[in-house]
């Protein structure tokens, strides 16, 4: 099937659906310029500071380092912080809703990323799953209860050495907060939000039950296969077509759709296909 099929196919299937899930990765992000931290080399390119140290994403982020060294922690989670902040979501964001409300299906967002970017887009809260939390709320390090509140903690950090000139600080018992963010062998993520989340997933599957539905999966690789796992999944229920973006992983069987592209050009490639709809 050449490209030209495929984006036709994909355009059919969006075109005939009631019911849409945005399945993104980290790729999704590229785009909009922020990095998506694939490989050792793909981190420290992002940031040189960790090379020197010998440090991978998988060191710093740890919550371990807001235990032992609270600045070195909210180093990274601070610079993440202002950097998602300053990001505006690219194009293809927007085209998305515009599909949406054209041809007014039924929608929902899974994504593994936490920098809130579908939210700054203006998709409803109501209608998104960050299955690893957001850097955009806080809890307590310890936890010393459940809670979980917005960050509006302003955190520079000295990108010399990557350590925050500010460490938040939980609002209850006065020790050390970090990001409501699932991190790699977390020991103490409270998952309430993301729990809460999940139900009103699940509750948009019973309520598309039999509805004809695409997965437009975007920039979602092999090293953490969350969200790939999900569109699998749900790509083997009866009327789910399977839109796979990726322009490094695209494979997926058939009869789903694999799109070897990044996630702003495949999205313009398939709005060209669908009449009215528009880029």
């Amino acid at each position: 099937m050449d490209s030209a099929e495929v984006y036709r196919n994909a355009a059919d299937a969006i075109g005939r659906a009631g019911a849409l899930i945005i399945a993104s990765g980290a790729g999704m992000g590229v785009d909009s310029g922020l990095p998506d931290f694939r490989g050792e080399r793909g981190f420290w390119k992002a940031y040189p500071m960790y090379e020197r140290l010998g440090m991978t994403f998988v060191g710093a982020a740890n919550p371990s380092n807001f235990l032992h060294d609270p600045a070195f922690g909210w180093g990274f989670y601070g610079h993440r912080t202002g950097l998602y902040r300053a990001t505006e979501p690219h194009d293809g964001f927007h085209i998305l809703g515009q599909w949406i409300r054209k041809f007014g299906m039924e929608h929902f967002i899974v994504t593994s990323n936490v920098d809130g970017q579908f939210q700054k887009a203006g998709y409803e809260e109501d209608k998104v799953l960050e299955v690893h939390g957001s850097i955009h709320h806080l809890q307590c390090l310890s936890p010393c209860s459940d809670a979980i509140w917005p960050n509006r903690e302003e955190i520079p950090v000295d990108h010399d050495t990557m350590r925050a000139l500010h460490i938040p600080r939980c609002n209850r018992c006065g020790g050390v907060a970090r990001p409501n963010v699932l991190m790699f062998g977390d020991f103490s993520w409270v998952s309430l939000r993301t729990d809460r989340q999940e139900h009103l997933f699940e509750m948009f599957l019973e309520e598309n039950k039999g509805r004809e539905m695409v997965v437009v999966e975007m920039g979602a690789g092999t090293a953490v296969p969350t969200i790939r796992s999900l569109s699998e999944r749900l790509g083997r229920r009866r009327g789910v077509t399977v839109v796979r973006i990726n322009p490094r992983e695209p494979w997926i069987d058939d009869p789903h759709l694999s799109i070897p592209d990044g996630s702003l050009a495949a999205l313009q490639a398939i709005g060209a296909m669908l009449p009215g709809a528009g880029t």
